[in-house]
């Protein structure tokens, strides 16, 4: 009697440069739920940035795991199965894992591979995943008298780098994570420099901030949106994120964005806009710092 096949274990192997078509192709198809791993994938350079694949029993490509700035954004077409990144316990080990993150049902599945490897997340962050394809309404009714929606210049980056450290305090730390004044302020020129931005003006003040984080295939992220605690409630995020909105949908390209789940004044501005929520995201972090 012939014994059964036995099926091989499948597991993660560097992308081959003739692979990335391929690699393109499944992240196109998920690209309103993978922005930031379709953006780190687009940016990749060598030795620092690189794509694993897995392939299923049928030879096809079945999953893409993009590791970029010590993070790991899985991606999986169907139901498709994560197994442990072994290829961490190489020369990647060498560097901290900062992050795991990806689509909330993709990324519980490598995170359970990944506690069997000994990495346990010393913090997770559920997110709403909103998408948003077409022009907003007229966001200029929203606002109190005066305010001005405007593109920055260089004249404002001391107000902006106030704003993204206030920001970065309030929605990036967490727990006895302590904000680094130099690097927030790099980080903040650096968007200046790369990214579309906007700024809410209100008496030649300014009182928020909205920018985009990353661009892909066929659209742009936004995120940093910030307006100072004293003049929230007044209709100032609804006017600064529907203005930029609009802007950038003339370009031809769909919105995405994440917001956090606790964060219920946020979602219910970005309901207001028009932003549908996709799916859940969710953000793992491995060590502090």
């Amino acid at each position: 009697m012939t014994s059964p096949r036995r099926l091989r274990e499948p597991r993660w192997r560097k992308m081959k440069t003739r692979e990335a078509p391929a690699v393109e192709a499944l992240l196109r198809s998920g690209e309103r739920c993978c922005m930031n791993a379709c953006n780190r994938f687009i940016n990749r350079k060598p030795l620092k940035g690189d794509a694993w694949v897995l392939h299923g029993d049928d030879g096809e490509l079945s999953a893409v795991l993009v590791h970029a700035r010590q993070a790991l954004l899985p991606v999986r077409r169907g139901g498709a199965r994560l197994p442990a990144p072994h290829f961490m316990r190489g020369i990647f080990g060498m560097a901290p894992l900062h992050s795991l993150q990806g689509r909330k049902s993709d990324v519980a599945i490598m995170e359970a591979e990944m506690e069997g490897m000994g990495l346990r997340a010393v913090e997770k962050v559920d997110f709403d995943l909103m998408c948003m394809d077409a022009p907003p309404g007229d966001p200029r009714a929203a606002g109190p008298a005066g305010l001005v929606t405007r593109e920055p210049s260089a004249n404002d980056i001391d107000s902006l780098v106030e704003l993204h450290a206030a920001y970065e305090k309030e929605e990036v730390m967490s727990g006895d994570r302590e904000l680094n004044p130099a690097a927030s302020r790099m980080r903040m020129e650096q968007i200046f420099a790369r990214e579309k931005m906007l700024v809410a003006d209100l008496g030649g003040r300014l009182v928020g901030k909205i920018n985009t984080n990353a661009a892909t295939f066929t659209r742009y992220q936004i995120g940093g949106v910030y307006v100072r605690p004293d003049c929230r409630g007044m209709g100032i995020a609804r006017r600064m994120a529907g203005a930029f909105v609009a802007r950038l949908v003339t370009e031809g390209r769909g919105i995405s964005l994440f917001v956090k789940k606790s964060n219920g004044a946020a979602r219910q501005v970005y309901r207001n806009i028009g932003f549908e929520i996709l799916d859940s995201y969710r953000i793992n972090y491995y060590h502090k710092g």
